[in-house]
């Protein structure tokens, strides 16, 4: 299946039930409040991503909480916009000078997240905001 692949490539942890659970109820509470369709339209895909990693993590017993059609409309946007992210941060990752590969899919616009990946990956906080600032100049559809 394409998106147990593509789960693979990003690499990302998995986590047990529980979390993929409350992280779908979150995903599903952010697109009930979204306005406007783009807005909602990236956080439908934020509720695919959030199920189809829960399935590559193992837990088949999820349920997607929506439409067939959902999934699908989710779906062509998640793939561009977590890809994206995902080379971002690897990017990023390798011109801060991480260690190992910088595995996220953040949304890099937030400060807070980026502080909380610096720390986790063992860079400067200051230098890391500053790449992704410069970065984020030629990848303005990551926000």
């Amino acid at each position: 299946m394409v998106f147990n692949w593509w789960h693979g490539l990003l690499g990302m942890q998995k986590h047990d039930l529980a979390w993929h659970k409350q992280d779908m109820a979150d995903e599903i509470k952010e697109y009930e409040e979204a306005k406007g369709f783009i807005a909602r339209w990236s956080e439908l895909s934020d509720i695919v991503y959030t199920y189809t990693r829960g399935r590559w993590s193992g837990h088949q017993e999820l349920v997607f909480p929506l439409s067939p059609w959902q999934f699908a409309w989710g779906s062509l946007y998640m793939f561009p916009k977590y890809s994206l992210r995902w080379l971002f941060f690897v990017t990023t990752g390798k011109q801060a000078g991480a260690e190992k590969t910088i595995r996220e899919v953040r949304n890099p616009a937030k400060l807070f997240k980026l502080d909380d990946i610096a720390e986790r990956y063992g860079v400067d906080k200051e230098r890391f905001r500053e790449i992704c600032g410069k970065l984020l100049r030629f990848w303005p559809l990551l926000k």
